[in-house]
């Protein structure tokens, strides 16, 4: 799975009704130009933007 593949999916469950989401096996150590830490954080910030009660402007987007 692509990065643009994971983030599909995670803006796919906006409207259901998702209660948290977990983001597992990021080590800086092993990611010298922080290309994994950049997207884990956009994946998380993803996350939180489909929990119900938040409000979503598709106009920002995340930097992948």
């Amino acid at each position: 799975m692509t990065s643009t593949q994971g983030i599909e999916i995670i803006r796919g469950m906006r409207g259901l009704d998702v209660v948290g989401g977990d983001l597992v096996e990021v080590s800086p150590p092993y990611d010298p130009f922080g290309n994994t830490s950049v997207l884990a954080a956009n994946l998380l910030f993803e996350m939180l933007c489909i929990l119900p009660g938040v409000r979503y402007d598709d106009k920002v987007k995340a930097v992948y």
